[in-house]
């Protein structure tokens, strides 16, 4: 704005490190940054509007592996109204039209571990198995830690409660256990009401 005062716009522009179309832009938009623009709209009236529905999907459902040209050559000879502009619009409602009306598609998530990449670590409540010393109930913890990779396990018995003290030392004794750290370890950190 002060580059305004004293410059021709093209040059503050140019100074305040944007182009000129940008300069012209924000001169005359009187919102803030910060402020959210208005979502732009349709700029002209959807062409397919009218036969999408009723002639293209049932195409794609009776040939689902039929392509989008394909569909594009036959609708002009149905609808010589329509030009060659719709082609991009044609093919993107496709798209959007096989994902709703098409075949379910199988769904993977791919875990691929490196060695060495990860390590897991929790704490898991024991007091389910009943452990008894001189007829004393023992109310305990494990400390468990893994690698995902190897398998590598370690356990480590905390006779208190989940605490970051427990924490780092059941981490310590497994990682001396395992003679190094792995690159991320997910670690379960205790809530500490502090």
């Amino acid at each position: 704005m002060k580059l305004r005062r004293t410059n021709a716009f093209a040059a503050a522009s140019a100074k305040a490190g944007f182009s000129a179309a940008t300069g012209y832009r924000i001169e005359n938009d009187h919102r803030l940054p910060s402020q959210p623009s208005k979502t732009r709209g349709r700029r002209r009236s959807d062409p397919l509007e009218h036969i999408f529905e009723a002639e293209v999907v049932p195409l794609l459902k009776a040939a689902p592996g039929i392509r989008a040209v394909a569909i594009f050559e036959e609708m002009p000879r149905r609808h010589p109204e329509l030009g060659s502009g719709i082609r991009r619009s044609l093919e993107r409602r496709i798209r959007s039209g096989r994902s709703v009306h098409g075949e379910e598609q199988e769904v993977i998530f791919r875990q691929a571990h490196e060695p060495g990449r990860h390590g897991l670590s929790d704490f898991t409540d024991m007091a389910s198995l009943g452990v008894t010393i001189v007829g004393q109930r023992l109310d305990y913890l494990l400390y468990h830690f893994r690698l995902v990779y190897s398998g590598f396990e370690h356990a480590h018995v905390i006779l208190g409660g989940e605490s970051f003290v427990a924490l780092v030392e059941g981490l310590q004794n497994a990682l001396w256990s395992l003679g190094g750290a792995p690159l991320c370890t997910c670690l379960d950190l205790p809530r500490l009401n502090l």
